[in-house]
């Protein structure tokens, strides 16, 4: 009761602020945990007569249906090899943009090297894929520069064996600016006296960087990393994949959400069995990121809890 009523006096103290949160709690219940009751459609045959409560239930008929589906487990598939490759190789070029852009010592370079690198972010992936496609496709810039030049046409769009390529090196040429400045954030932590006490002593750059630098940012680095294996099964990009993919890079390009897209508004509205994807989805996203976690805080870094 003494540590109730002194938390009551802190709340009426500082009512002022816990008046400011309530518009945010009341965004996330009405946007973020009452849809959650949508859940439920992934058990259920929905109708329209009935709505979402009064539809009939099918227990895990749309999780049969689904490890039955050869385009499901194609799509599955895709995802894992595209968000795998994200990880890969794009994870660590901002870990290493910032840590170059930190060496920097002239202001104004350093901001113009920010600026360029980060411009790219701001374009939407429909403007960005009309570009792409203006230059790489069959009939586009690049081709007709190589036929002039008598050299081999390429056109990674339409190619099977190069669009996963292309898909992940147009995403790190797009987002590793942005992504690098949580990074940069974390270096501006580290004090500077650090840096000079190893100059004195003699620490050549890489030395500085490899046991001051490194350890400002390890941690938030390692929670980068949860959150970004945590979210694999959605790390393949729906807006740009879906703004650059065709028929004939199907096989290799359809991805979990594209292929939700398609048997949401062109198959068919079987809502209860896309939703049944999505659970699907969201379950394998909670263990990924609670195994992730486990092994980061078991390596001796702070997790997300």
């Amino acid at each position: 009761m003494k540590y109730e009523s002194s938390t009551l006096r802190r709340m009426k103290k500082d009512w002022i602020l816990y008046a400011m949160l309530l518009p945010v709690i009341v965004w996330y219940v009405m946007f973020c945990y009452l849809p959650m009751g949508g859940i439920t459609l992934a058990f259920k045959n929905y109708r329209y007569d009935t709505g979402l409560w009064g539809s009939p239930w099918l227990g895990f008929t749309h999780f049969q249906a689904m490890f039955k589906d050869a385009e499901f487990w194609r799509a599955f598939k895709n995802t894992l090899i595209f968000s795998f490759g994200k990880l890969l190789f794009q994870f660590p070029v901002p870990i290493i943009v910032a840590i170059l852009l930190n060496e920097i010592r002239h202001p104004r370079v350093k901001k113009l090297f920010q600026t360029v690198f980060t411009f790219p972010h701001f374009i939407s992936w429909i403007v960005m894929s009309g570009i792409l496609i203006n230059m790489f496709a069959s009939n586009g810039i690049v081709n007709q520069v190589l036929s002039l030049l008598n050299l081999p046409e390429m056109s990674p769009i339409v190619n099977q064996s190069s669009f996963r390529q292309f898909i992940w090196g147009s995403n790190i040429w797009k987002e590793f600016g942005w992504d690098s400045i949580i990074y940069m954030a974390a270096l501006t932590g580290i004090d500077p006296q650090l840096y000079e006490a190893a100059s004195i002593d003699g620490a050549s750059r890489s030395q500085k960087m490899r046991h001051i630098t490194w350890p400002g940012i390890r941690g938030t680095v390692c929670i980068m990393l949860i959150l970004q294996i945590g979210g694999i099964m959605g790390g393949a990009s729906f807006d740009q994949i879906f703004n650059l993919y065709s028929s004939p890079v199907y096989p290799v390009a359809d991805i979990i959400d594209t292929y939700v897209y398609r048997q949401s508004f062109m198959v068919g509205t079987n809502f209860g069995y896309t939703t049944a994807i999505g659970l699907l989805k969201s379950v394998i996203g909670v263990v990924m990121i609670t195994i992730t976690n486990k092994i980061i805080t078991k390596s001796g870094e702070e997790g997300l809890y």
